[in-house]
């Protein structure tokens, strides 16, 4: 896969805006397959922990949308990009989120497609990286190729999200 790409996406993920300027995110880029193979297991034993301490009904609706503590993603996708937080930057999670949205919106712009994947136990992953304390794993981004046409993800529509003036009242009910 083209790296340019990938450059793209962190280059316009870097102008993010950040409380008082702090731009408290790092990016680690991977795409060595035994490190991708080290953060799947690593992801996968927390994930493991995390489905087993789940009540019963909340599991059963996790396995009800496919989901469980498998993540062949990270080690499927050509590109990771481990997305770590200044944990010395006052509130520096809502900042480092916003970067990660300007990732995902700008490797989708050139072709790229990803999910976020947001591990259970970030300490193991950052572990298996070799992060330093201080900083936290808040996202690991896979980036690919599409295999085929996405097609748009169900989302409630606007006249449901969006309220004019106070909660309730809609955009077409002025």
């Amino acid at each position: 896969m083209e790296m340019g790409r990938v450059l793209y996406a962190l280059e316009v993920a870097r102008h993010a805006p950040s409380g008082s300027n702090r731009q408290p995110w790092r990016f680690l880029v991977v795409t060595n397959p035994q490190t991708k193979a080290r953060i799947r297991e690593a992801a996968e034993e927390g994930e493991r922990a995390f489905y087993a301490s789940l009540p019963e009904e909340r599991r059963s609706w996790y396995q009800s949308k496919g989901l469980s503590p498998s993540k062949p993603m990270l080690t499927q996708a050509p590109v990771l990009v481990v997305v770590l937080g200044d944990e010395s930057a006052p509130n520096y999670r809502p900042s480092v989120w916003v970067s990660i949205g300007y990732l995902i919106l700008a490797a989708q712009e050139v072709g790229l497609s990803t999910l976020t994947y947001t591990p259970s136990n970030p300490r193991l992953v950052a572990e298996a990286l070799g992060v330093p304390r201080g900083f936290t794993v808040e996202a690991v981004i896979p980036l690919g190729l599409p295999r085929g046409e996405a097609g748009e993800a169900d989302r409630r529509p606007l006249s449901e999200s969006v309220f004019l003036e106070e909660w309730g009242r809609g955009l077409g009910n002025p």
